[in-house]
């Protein structure tokens, strides 16, 4: 089944659009910044580079508390990361 996207007719829906456009940009860097610090701490523990893993934490830890700040995703999902980041380097160290 196709959607049919419907264009903005009114000024407030206009802008509405252009909102979420950027809300839309914004959050997806956010979630791609999250998504490549993980898979960066999941191929150094996996090659066990443990010590530069732990150095990636704070990192991490910023990005999943800055999304979950503005909304981008829910407390407790940042915290569930942070908890599987840390559980995953200590596990191997």
């Amino acid at each position: 089944m196709v959607k049919i996207k419907r264009m903005p007719i009114t000024k407030s829906a206009k802008k509405a659009l252009r909102q979420s456009k950027k809300h839309q940009i914004r959050n997806l860097s956010y979630k791609n910044k999250i998504k490549s610090l993980i898979k960066e701490i999941r191929t150094l523990v996996s090659q066990s580079k443990i010590k530069e893993a732990k150095n990636l934490l704070p990192q991490i830890y910023k990005a999943l508390d800055k999304a979950a700040k503005v909304g981008v995703i829910k407390k407790n999902t940042a915290s569930r990361k942070k908890s599987r980041m840390t559980k995953l380097i200590s596990k191997t160290s």
